[in-house]
């Protein structure tokens, strides 16, 4: 796998965390840096150590389905990415005001952030069939999603849940787009892409 691809795995799992950011900013009132570098540490952390929980959990099983990898691969991804591009497209329930009022704890934010984090165990346990650096994979997911949330968080007033929705249209789209290109790479023979350049 290229690094441009892990790249935009990277962008591709933060922006559900992405779109909850923009919520978590426009509850709060007029939000800090510091607070949205607090929040987006704390997303970018889980994050990056769930792709590593699906990876092992992958691992695990790969000998047993090697001769359906790519294909494995693919469809996590792809459905990942209809999911994403799904709830993109839905419509939010109305806020409960008693809600967004509430302080945006530790535990609040670690709660969203695990919410949020599934789909990077699901992609982890779709990258254990492939010869990629978990680590390098986690910590770029990591990176992408403290800048991301940080993000969100700061422009959540200013530009609500409209642009959190595009985000997770985009990111799943990439997922989708990768999924496709992974089992074009075997299909066709170009196995060899998939190696860390």
């Amino acid at each position: 796998m290229s690094f441009l691809s892990i790249i935009l795995i990277g962008f591709a799992m933060s922006t559900d965390a992405f779109a909850a950011a923009i919520g978590k900013g426009a509850a709060m009132q007029r939000p800090r840096f510091p607070e949205a570098l607090r929040a987006g540490a704390i997303f970018g952390a889980i994050e990056a150590i769930t792709p590593v929980i699906g990876w092992a959990l992958g691992l695990a099983a790969a000998a047993y389905v090697t001769a359906w990898d790519h294909w494995i691969a693919f469809v996590l991804l792809g459905v990942l990415g209809l999911r994403m591009v799904r709830a993109g497209l839905q419509q939010d329930a109305p806020a409960d005001d008693d809600d967004d009022a509430r302080p945006h704890g530790f535990w609040t934010l670690a709660a969203t952030g695990f919410a949020t984090s599934i789909d990077a165990m699901a992609v982890g346990v779709g990258l254990a069939f492939l010869d990629v650096n978990i680590l390098l994979v986690a910590g770029v997911i990591g990176v992408c999603t403290l800048v991301m949330v940080t993000t969100g968080v700061m422009l959540g007033r200013a530009l609500g849940a409209i642009v959190g929705k595009r985000a997770e249209i985009i990111g799943g789209l990439i997922l989708i787009a990768i999924g496709s290109v992974i089992l074009y790479e075997h299909l066709s023979g170009k196995g060899g892409g998939i190696g860390l350049a």
